[in-house]
């Protein structure tokens, strides 16, 4: 059959256009659109904040699901607190994010409050379907801030006792625990490389991974508690008492649903090259996606750390 020469033209033009993109490493997500990220840092006792966003950051954006952006909350030069008693309160006024330019929001701070109508515009932002990720030490923040904890699901140290919500943690024989009895909140021994149980491999976001596989050296969170409603564990460690652990198998990922909205939480990526284990960048970035969609479209890479082995990315 013979075909006009514009319409070989078109042809040609079509073809065209599919090798370019495919040249341009186009992936499954190019014809979706960015969705919006914030991470809020500014103040984080015992951490390295300034290193690990910019890390978080990558670690999103090379994935290309994402566009990233980074909300700093003011801290004075010289400001110190421990890790007894929430930080007192400091002239952060100017602090104003615009949370609804943004469809899921992370979490790297552990600082003084914000001001009171930021907080309510960030319980609102969750509330009403959009997301939070708090990773690792942001469950640390806001012992008074009774929305925030019920976000996070579970939280440690600075004054969080039993008042704050049961302990969690799952028992040898697989079943969850809610331990109710008196006591602080939050520990962790030396950083070491350990095991990641999967409790849940039909969750969008750990759907494919190995059921047990090794995280990099990390701190390993143990006597952590919270509200812990509508929480749902994806995944624990051991605390092994060799590294002054609790001999429990302690939560490492669970997602939390809050109002309309959805939250991811990893107790895991203390520094930067805690965040660099595969297993860690992996369920981030599908659980932040998901925590801003409620789905899961990233794939698992072709490589993932095994039960015997760690695996890094450079």
């Amino acid at each position: 059959m013979n075909y006009p020469s514009l319409t070989w033209s078109v042809v040609l033009l079509l073809v065209s256009m599919t090798v370019g993109r495919a040249a341009l490493g186009d992936s499954p997500n190019a014809d979706k659109a960015k969705l919006r990220v914030l991470i809020i840092d500014g103040f984080n006792p015992y951490h390295e904040w300034q290193v690990t966003t910019p890390v978080l950051k990558q670690l999103l954006e090379e994935c290309g699901r994402f566009t990233v952006d980074v909300a700093t909350a003011p801290v004075p030069d010289g400001y110190k607190c421990s890790t007894n008693e929430p930080p007192p309160p400091v002239d952060n006024s100017s602090f104003r994010p615009r949370f609804g330019d943004y469809d899921v929001v992370v979490g790297n701070y552990v600082g003084p409050r914000w001001p009171a109508e930021i907080e309510r515009e960030f319980e609102a932002f969750v509330s009403g379907g959009h997301g939070f990720v708090s990773v690792h030490s942001a469950d640390n923040a806001f012992p008074d801030w009774a929305e925030y904890n019920r976000i996070c699901g579970l939280g440690g140290w600075y004054g969080r006792n039993e008042k704050a919500g049961p302990y969690v943690f799952f028992d040898d024989d697989g079943k969850e625990v809610r331990d109710t009895s008196p006591g602080g909140a939050g520990h962790h021994g030396p950083q070491h490389v350990y095991q990641i149980e999967m409790r849940d491999l039909e969750n969008p976001i750990t759907k494919g991974l190995p059921p047990l596989w090794m995280h990099t050296k990390d701190e390993l969170y143990d006597h952590l508690r919270g509200p812990a409603e509508q929480m749902h564990i994806l995944a624990t460690a051991y605390s092994d008492p060799k590294y002054q652990g609790t001999g429990r198998h302690e939560p490492m990922l669970a997602t939390i649903e809050y109002g309309k909205g959805r939250v991811f939480h990893t107790m895991m990526g203390h520094a930067d090259y805690s965040m660099k284990c595969v297993g860690f960048a992996t369920t981030l970035r599908r659980g932040t996606e998901w925590a801003a969609t409620g789905k899961v479209t990233i794939e698992l890479p072709p490589e993932l750390p095994t039960a015997e082995k760690s695996l890094s990315q450079d």
